[in-house]
């Protein structure tokens, strides 16, 4: 241990315990950022013995991160990952890796649609990630017979040749993927389920995301300002499907933060919108499927080759709109809803996708 400390600092995990995070929920004290940087970088170096590091993730859990710590944590995260930069500059989407398990997963139709319009997407995920290990953006792109496992070069390619790109998460970013067996054995979420999905494995200067309450996106969109390796331009999120970044059928909450100036200014504000006026008038049940991966690729290519003019044809083009509203592409939901609504029309969108198919 001694041979760790001086290699890694003052604060151990388990020092870290019995002084700060470990109390329980109540009494637990938040980590500075140096003790968050720390910890987490033994963690990626297999420093910890597992016993004391799934308690440390659990106090987390119980105690719950701040911005300040989330952002540490990504910034040290982000220190590993391999990026590679597109020409253009797309829209990310990281969204929830441990996946789906119940409705369709329409963020693969969606960013089509959305490069078919003219604003370029990028989706990113793991191989069934812990806790859930569901299915996820790869698993999609798997049926429809897209190449998934490919280098960041090779993805960022994608983007530029087709306007949809994927990036795999082990290929990207070895230092997370290299915690999936530690983090199976947790059996429960950790803050590496939040950081990770903050990769932006593209540099983009758009994050388009996802929350179950309106509190978490705020949380999110903080820790994007503190952090020391981002600047981003413009942050969308909204209440998806499981996590997801589909939105919610009915009443939901869209939040929305943009950098103002040069100063580090910004804005943030939050609004409500119901679905049915953009077309999607049903429940989340409507959109429930019983082979997720499957299914979705089916969906997928009838939606994108005008072949459903159904629920799912309606939720594939507003969430479509909504990536090209976060990056600007239109400036209002309704003109990105038109706009998707055309590319599925006019034979884009089918086009896309093939293109995506014989990359």
């Amino acid at each position: 241990m001694a041979q760790a400390t001086t290699e890694f600092g003052e604060w151990p995990l388990k020092r870290l315990m019995t002084e700060v995070c470990g109390s329980g929920p109540k009494s637990a004290e938040d980590l500075t950022r140096a003790q968050a940087r720390e910890a987490f970088e033994r963690i990626l170096a297999d420093e910890p013995d597992p016993t004391t590091l799934g308690a440390f993730w659990l106090a987390n859990r119980w105690k719950k991160n701040n911005p300040e710590e989330l952002a540490a944590f990504t910034d040290t995260m982000c220190e590993r990952v391999e990026y590679a930069e597109p020409d253009c500059d797309p829209v990310d989407c990281g969204a929830n890796y441990d996946g789906k398990e119940r409705s369709a997963l329409l963020g693969v139709a969606a960013g089509v649609v959305a490069a078919a319009a003219g604003t370029p997407v990028v989706a990113h995920s793991g191989d069934r990630v812990p806790s859930q290990k569901a299915d996820a953006y790869k698993h999609v792109l798997d049926e429809l017979g897209v190449a998934t496992e490919l280098t960041p070069r090779d993805s960022a390619a994608m983007v530029d040749e087709v306007g949809f790109g994927f990036y795999y998460q082990p290929a990207f970013n070895p230092a997370i993927d290299d915690l999936w067996e530690r983090r199976d054995m947790m059996g429960v979420r950790t803050f590496v389920n939040t950081v990770e999905t903050l990769a932006n494995p593209a540099g983009a200067s758009v994050h388009l995301g996802s929350f179950y309450h309106l509190a978490f996106a705020k949380k999110v969109i903080e820790t994007f300002e503190a952090s020391e390796f981002h600047d981003l331009d413009r942050v969308l999120m909204f209440q998806g499907m499981e996590g997801y970044d589909d939105v919610r059928p009915g009443y939901t909450k869209v939040a929305e933060w943009e950098a103002v100036g040069t100063e580090g200014g910004s804005s943030f504000e939050d609004f409500e919108i119901e679905t049915a006026e953009y077309g999607m008038d049903f429940e989340t049940e409507d959109l429930g499927v019983e082979d997720v991966a499957a299914d979705s690729a089916t969906i997928t290519e009838e939606v994108l080759a005008g072949e459903r003019e159904d629920r799912f044809a309606d939720a594939v083009a507003l969430n479509a709109a909504l990536r090209i509203y976060a990056r600007e592409d239109a400036d209002t939901i309704d003109e990105g809803l038109a706009a998707a609504r055309e590319a599925i029309a006019d034979g884009s969108a089918a086009a896309t996708l093939e293109e995506l198919q014989a990359f």
